[in-house]
C-alpha cells in the first residue's frame, strides 16, 4: 500500500504548552483512520499542522507525499478540510457557497453545475440551497462544510470532529457519506472524534492520542483485545463503596469508573457474576445498578491513561 500520511515526531508548543509532544503516524491510501482522544488532547492541533494551516514546532510531516513545510499549496491542491470552527458566511446560501469554493480551486462552472446539487443532496441540504447560511442550524452547517470540502474532489479528506452536535439521525447520514467517499471513490479520510462508537463504527485503524502523545494504535479489534476481560461494573450507595471495592477486587482488577460506581475486569465474564453478587450480598452490600460490558474503545483508553473518555458513560 502506499503512504499517504507521514509524520515523524511532530512537536507542536504554544508558549510553554506543549500541545503535541513527538507523533508519529503513518496512514495507507484509502484508509479511514480514526484519531480519539478527549478535548484538548492535541487532535486538531495535529490536523491543522498536516494540512498546512499551523507550522511544527519540530518535526516533519509529508501528505501525499508532500512535505508540509516547503509543498503547502500542492498538499491544499490534493486535500478536503473540514474543521471543527470552519468561518462560513452567514450572508450567503449554500449553493453560493458550493460555486464560491468551486472558484476558488478552478473548477468551471459547467462541472460545478452538474457537481454542486449533487454535494448538497448527499449531505440532506437540498431544501435549503436558497437560504442564508446564518439561518442553518449547527447540525446543518457540518454538513454544509463537508459538502464544502468535497467540491474538488479530493484524494485525501480530513474530518475534525465532524459530527459534533449532530443529532443521531444526521450523524448516521453523515457516517454513511464517509462510508460511500471511502468504499466508492477510494477516498483516505482521517477523522479526528470524540466519540468512541464513530471511532469503531467507521475506522479501520485508530491511534489514540492523550496530552499531546500516542498511547495506542491499532484496529479496533486489536486494541480492545489488549483490554482482555470485559468490565463488570457495579454502582451501590456511597457508604458501600469501599466495601464494594474491598469485595470486588478479589475476583479481578480494577479499572476507572465514576464516582458511586466500582468497576473490574473479570477474567471468566457472564459466569463469574453470580459469585461477585453472592459475595456483595454476604458482605451486606445492596446492588443498586449492575452491567458487564464487553471490552470497547474506553476501556483501551482508560487501560492506558487511567481515566474515561468524557462522554463516555462512565468518566471517573
Amino acid at each position: 500500500m502506499t503512504v499517504v500520511i507521514e509524520a515523524s515526531g511532530l512537536v507542536r508548543h504554544f508558549g510553554d504548552i506543549v500541545a503535541v509532544d513527538g507523533v508519529d503516524l503513518s496512514i495507507d491510501e484509502g484508509e479511514v483512520f480514526g484519531f480519539l482522544g478527549p478535548n484538548g488532547a492535541g487532535k486538531s492541533t495535529v490536523v491543522r499542522m498536516l494540512t498546512t494551516l499551523l507550522h511544527p514546532t519540530s518535526g516533519s510531516a509529508r501528505v501525499g507525499g508532500c512535505d508540509i513545510r516547503t509543498q503547502a499549496g500542492d498538499i491544499r491542491r490534493m486535500i478536503g478540510v473540514a474543521l471543527q470552527d470552519a468561518a462560513i458566511d452567514p450572508l450567503m446560501t449554500g449553493s453560493e457557497l458550493i460555486r464560491l469554493q468551486a472558484v476558488l480551486h478552478g473548477i468551471p462552472r459547467s462541472v460545478i453545475r452538474r457537481r454542486g446539487p449533487e454535494l448538497l443532496e448527499r449531505v440532506g441540504l437540498t431544501a435549503a440551497v436558497d437560504r442564508r447560511v446564518g439561518t442553518y442550524s449547527g447540525g446543518m452547517r457540518r454538513r454544509l462544510d463537508l459538502a464544502l470540502s468535497l467540491v474538488h474532489e479530493p484524494q485525501i479528506l480530513f474530518l475534525d470532529e465532524p459530527t459534533t452536535g449532530l443529532d443521531p439521525t444526521s450523524r448516521q447520514a453523515l457516517w454513511a457519506e464517509v462510508r460511500r467517499l471511502n468504499t466508492d471513490l477510494g477516498t483516505t479520510v482521517f477523522l479526528t472524534t470524540q466519540y468512541l462508537e464513530e471511532a469503531d463504527q467507521l475506522a479501520g485503524r485508530v491511534a489514540i492520542i492523550d496530552e499531546g502523545r500516542l498511547v495506542r494504535e491499532g484496529t479496533p479489534t486489536e486494541l480492545k483485545a489488549t483490554v482482555g476481560a470485559p468490565t463488570l461494573r457495579v454502582e451501590v450507595d456511597q457508604e458501600h463503596v469501599a466495601t464494594t471495592r474491598d469485595v470486588m477486587t478479589g475476583f479481578g482488577e480494577e479499572r476507572p469508573s465514576r464516582e458511586g460506581r466500582v468497576a473490574i475486569g473479570l477474567s471468566e465474564g457472564a459466569a463469574q457474576v453470580a459469585a461477585v453478587v453472592r459475595a456483595l450480598d454476604t458482605a451486606g452490600v445492596t446492588v443498586i445498578h449492575l452491567e458487564l460490558d464487553a471490552p470497547s474503545l474506553d476501556d483501551v483508553f482508560a487501560h492506558a491513561t487511567g481515566r474515561r473518555l468524557e462522554g463516555s458513560g462512565d468518566e471517573q
